[in-house]
């Protein structure tokens, strides 16, 4: 109770520690009984600072044709492999060539679809290399390690969705 006393009455933790005697502050934060309504109240609080820091113009209500765009940037953001994670009112830095953008977030259901990209990259390449079209040659194979980045991001999201996490053991009074 001490020390949920001390900390909510403005001792910083960090002193709370010292006063307790505790190596570690995660201890000390340990008995620090944060009540629900205590955390809502403080984000409150915080929001409410931060809210007045900010100009007021930042928190009036959109008009439709604003709230409309806003909503419009999600659904074009919609692809055949994926979704652009490219935040709103950005423009695309690659001329829409997503499968070399990083900012694509593949889907899993989509492996397919990418795996027939990236084979039909190397019938080009290869057809590009030879007619002797070496600028080309060039674009497709970024365009070849875009779609092979993609396809190893979908492996990579596939394995660490398979791993088992057991729940932690919480240990108090260290």
């Amino acid at each position: 109770m001490f020390v949920t006393d001390t900390i909510r009455t403005g001792l910083p933790p960090h002193i709370a520690q010292v006063i307790a005697g505790h190596a570690n502050i995660n201890t000390t934060m340990g008995y620090n009984a944060v009540y629900p309504t205590e955390t809502i109240e403080a984000h409150r609080a915080f929001i409410a600072r931060r809210r007045m820091l900010r100009p007021a113009e930042e928190y009036r209500t959109p008009t439709d044709a604003e709230w409309e765009d806003f909503l419009g940037h999600f659904e074009r953001r919609k692809l055949s492999v994926g979704t652009c994670a490219r935040a709103y009112g950005t423009a695309c830095l690659h001329d829409h060539a997503c499968v070399r953008c990083s900012l694509l977030r593949p889907d899993p259901a989509q492996r397919d679809r990418l795996e027939e990209i990236r084979d039909s990259l190397v019938v080009r390449i290869a057809e590009a290399v030879r007619e002797g079209w070496l600028g080309e040659v060039e674009g497709l194979r970024v365009s070849l390690a875009g779609a092979e980045n993609k396809l190893s991001q979908l492996a990579r999201s596939a394995v660490s969705a398979a791993v088992d996490v057991p729940m932690p053991v919480l240990r108090r009074g260290r």
